[in-house]
């Protein structure tokens, strides 16, 4: 039974149930000062606030993402990262359709209605990093009347550690994008919705890392390029965007500013402005000072050429840590002539899922109308 399973969340609680139950039913009886009454006693209470425990971050798993599976959450996860000795020519091509799924809308059963969902394999041309995405294709993509139109596409990371289907099941950008173009609010895009740990477990923060994972260039070259192979995305400057949060926020800034010749506009929710340096990341600079700056936004600002891109930046004045830095962010990029700065501040929320839901229709409204097909 998977770590998402509701299954397995059901019988956490049904334990944690029972556990307590059986805990009042015998605490008379174990009302003694023998040890095997003491040690009873002890069992009981242990083991009932281990299930309570489990129930508890279960269901924040299920509720956030954080961990797909048993083996993500070990730090045992090898199904996806740096493939050794495998090239996209091996496999047919850099990017294979794998499944799809429905979006979850009215006529979801007919993509030319409610669009669909592809998953897909991505192997890296030139940094031969293999992961898993899930694609968006709007209803349009699929009428015949569009059949040779060329579509905007953006890209979508999570945070870390994160899950691509969180940004489906989660956080709803299929859904989101669907009834925002429906509405007339946002022109059809594509979506490319994928995490930013393309070596798990390791964090990597977009950097192309000395004798390592090449992040940065699987995003500004590997991936559009395996892309543009396979959908009919536009392939003039201005037609793609990327936009994530928390960890996937920085990403998409940082590409944004690296990359504007790819990317022409650039969401974070709730980012954060400079590679931290942790466990989970490792030494990704491995002493490159010049590798180092290009991470710091701020530095990237003050002594780098301008980009010609558009930044959004969110955060809420009450629940976010980053909300001093994101105004300063704002007036940092404002200074400066080519780079065109946006915001969404609220009054309040916080670094979760509930807060990013709130900002992604204006995201995507925003990101659709900086974007073009042709």
């Amino acid at each position: 039974m998977g770590l998402t399973s509701d299954t397995v969340l059901a019988l956490a609680v049904l334990s944690g149930v029972v556990l307590f139950v059986g805990t009042v039913w015998l605490w008379p009886r174990l009302a003694r000062r023998s040890a095997p009454a003491v040690c009873g006693r002890v069992g009981l209470l242990l083991a009932t606030q281990l299930a309570l425990f489990a129930a508890v971050g279960l269901a924040v798993n299920q509720a956030f993402g954080f961990y797909a599976s048993w083996a993500d959450l070990f730090g045992r996860e090898t199904g996806q990262g740096v493939v050794v000795d495998h090239t996209a020519g091996e496999s047919g091509g850099p990017l294979e359709v794998v499944g799809t799924r429905r979006v979850q809308a009215a006529g979801a059963a007919r993509p030319e209605v409610a669009g669909q969902i592809q998953r897909i394999e991505v192997v890296g041309r030139t940094t031969h990093i293999a992961t898993p995405a899930y694609v968006y294709l709007p209803p349009e993509y699929f009428q015949p009347r569009h059949r040779t139109r060329m579509f905007p596409a953006a890209v979508v990371l999570t945070g870390y550690p994160g899950t691509a289907e969180a940004l489906v099941d989660k956080l709803h950008y299929p859904r989101t994008a669907l009834g925002l173009a429906k509405d007339g609010r946002m022109q059809p895009m594509i979506l490319v919705m994928l995490r930013p740990t393309v070596a798990p477990p390791r964090d990597t923060e977009c950097v192309d890392v000395p004798g390592g994972p090449q992040t940065e260039t699987f995003f500004a070259e590997d991936l559009p390029e395996a892309v543009l192979s396979h959908y009919r995305v536009g392939r003039k400057p201005g037609s793609w965007g990327v936009v994530g949060d928390s960890t996937g926020g920085y990403c998409a800034l940082k590409l944004a500013m690296h990359h504007p010749g790819v990317y022409a506009a650039g969401a974070g929710l709730s980012a954060y402005y400079d590679a931290p340096s942790d466990p989970t990341t490792g030494d990704l600079f491995h002493g490159d000072e010049e590798l180092r700056n290009r991470a710091d936004l701020w530095w990237y600002l003050k002594h780098m050429p301008t980009p010609d891109t558009s930044l959004l930046v969110t955060s809420s004045k009450a629940g976010e840590s980053n909300y001093k830095d994101t105004l300063e962010f704002i007036e940092r990029v404002k200074a400066k002539k080519r780079t065109r700065i946006s915001s969404i501040i609220l009054e309040s929320g916080g670094h979760n899922f509930n807060t990013w839901r709130r900002e992604i229709p204006a995201t995507l409204q925003w990101l659709g109308g900086r974007l073009s097909g042709r």
